[in-house]
């Protein structure tokens, strides 16, 4: 496998096991209406390579506290490929009492070249999220993979409960069903909520890339195994109240079969408006 084609996967998978769909956190508590301007960046090292960076500009808004929809844009590179993609997104909850509904759906699309291709970047996402009694969350999602040379869907089912208004936990799996992403991962997060500053901290590991079949002579065998993935993440968000202002800082770190890839990515997030408070 040529190494810009991997190096596009990593970035790929590393953005899906820390992810969280917007409007899915079950502890959020959103103002009736309220605008916020996301501004992030990041760096990274890969195996082998002298590694990339990137950043993302976005506004998120609250129509009401159980709808929200936003824009953003983003330019990421790693070793000699680049990429630039716009994106959309938007939630809406609804229920009452001990019963609520949220489905969300997101879209990432750009394109971008690895020195001597160009490709085409595309993912998108829709899911629905039932809570019960307020603690247990169910997840149901799908996800469309389209970028570079991986292509295929990839489900994914997960279970959060929160056992007080301070610890959340999580437990995620997705099988992708077609194409050729060949991935099987299994996740787990904590999220842990304190009155200015919330930790997080996660881990997955799985296949992540197809194994290839092949036959010699009448035989089917092995040519090239799926490669295994290993990822760890932590994380750490401070509220700024009186500046109106978020500010988080998450370090990821993956192991797919040897090649090794370490991201640190900052983001600021400024309310706007009178109404904009820190949640």
């Amino acid at each position: 496998m040529r190494i810009a084609p991997l190096a596009i996967a990593v970035a790929v998978i590393g953005v899906l096991a820390p992810g969280a769909a917007p409007g899915a956190d079950s502890t959020a508590i959103a103002p009736a209406s309220d605008d916020r301007i996301v501004l992030s960046a990041d760096g990274e090292t890969l195996t082998g390579t002298n590694g990339g960076g990137g950043g993302s500009v976005g506004w998120l808004h609250n129509f009401d506290a159980d709808t929200l929809a936003g824009i953003a844009a983003e330019h990421q590179t790693l070793f000699t490929s680049h990429w630039t993609f716009g994106s959309v997104n938007g939630a809406i909850t609804r229920g009452a009492g001990d019963t609520r509904y949220s489905v969300y759906g997101d879209a990432h699309e750009g394109a971008g070249d690895d020195g001597p291709h160009a490709f085409h970047y595309s993912i998108e996402a829709v899911g629905v999220i039932g809570t019960f009694y307020r603690r247990l969350s169910v997840q149901l999602e799908d996800k469309r993979i389209d970028v570079e040379t991986i292509h295929g869907n990839l489900p994914k089912v997960g279970l959060s409960y929160l056992w007080d208004p301070h610890l959340l936990t999580s437990l995620s799996y997705m099988y992708s069903l077609n194409g050729n992403l060949g991935t099987r991962l299994t996740g787990a997060r904590i999220d842990k909520y304190g009155s200015s500053v919330n930790l997080l901290a996660g881990a997955a590991f799985g296949q992540a890339s197809p194994v290839i079949l092949g036959t010699v002579g009448s035989e089917l065998v092995v040519l090239a195994p799926g490669h295994r993935l290993k990822e760890g993440y932590v994380g750490i968000d401070k509220l700024f109240p009186h500046l109106r202002s978020d500010l988080s800082l998450v370090a990821d770190y993956q192991d797919l079969s040897g090649s090794k890839r370490a991201t640190l990515t900052l983001t600021y997030i400024f309310h706007l408006g009178n109404n904009g408070k820190s949640t």
